[in-house]
């Protein structure tokens, strides 16, 4: 049986270099896998973007309330036709595995899909994202993942200090805030840094969440 797979880190622990890795590594034994990634998630557009500056295209975006399982079949079924044996009758390349980045802006409900991709297709589903937000909250697709994931695997990174970095620090031209909404995509105001607890704490002046006093 495939298996759902959460891999999972801060900002910067390279989650989208090892997605293109893995895809990579497929491909490179002849296996066609496919791309994905929510259509909230705007850096790239319709590429996934690797911070060492390795890009590629999707094979398909996934809307806020779009039906995963639906998508998924129709664009396992497509054929490249040219890139197989020149027949009309050229065998269809089965999907050895589905890859999706930022899957925390995925929906339960989407995640809830993306198992049973897995377990009836038999197509391995591993997704890629982070865990919490800037203000240590889960997003709905992670805690889902979280809940029901086969394999669940930590991408680690460093904190600016050199200890393990575990949460995510919004900055807004180039200073932390930790207030608004959950979610704001990375870009030439936003931007994100992956912080240790003690230095999550320094900057939030003690605050974990919204809800502390």
């Amino acid at each position: 049986m495939a298996k759902l797979y959460f891999r999972y880190g801060a900002m910067n622990s390279g989650k989208s270099t090892a997605l293109l890795q893995a895809a990579f590594n497929y491909e490179e034994r002849g296996q066609r896998v496919l791309l994905a990634k929510p259509l909230i998630d705007t850096k790239g557009a319709s590429q996934i973007v690797s911070r060492l500056g390795v890009t590629r295209e999707v094979d398909f975006v996934i809307p806020a309330d779009g039906d995963v399982e639906t998508i998924y079949a129709e664009h396992a079924d497509f054929v490249d036709h040219d890139a197989l044996i020149e027949s009309i009758d050229a065998p269809k390349a089965p999907v050895a595995c589905l890859l999706i980045d930022e899957a925390q802006f995925l929906s339960p409900v989407q995640v809830d899909s993306l198992m049973r991709i897995a377990t009836a297709s038999s197509v391995p589903v591993m997704c890629y994202g982070i865990r919490t937000d800037f203000q240590t909250k889960a997003f709905p697709g992670s805690a889902r993942l979280l809940e029901i994931a086969h394999t669940l695997e930590e991408l680690k990174t460093i904190c600016r200090c050199g200890r393990k970095a575990m949460f995510n620090g919004r900055l807004v031209d180039g200073q932390f805030i930790f207030d608004g909404d959950q979610v704001a995509i990375d870009g030439n105001s936003v931007t994100y840094e992956s912080l240790c607890p003690s230095c999550y704490l320094e900057y939030s002046g003690g605050r974990l969440s919204t809800t502390d006093s």
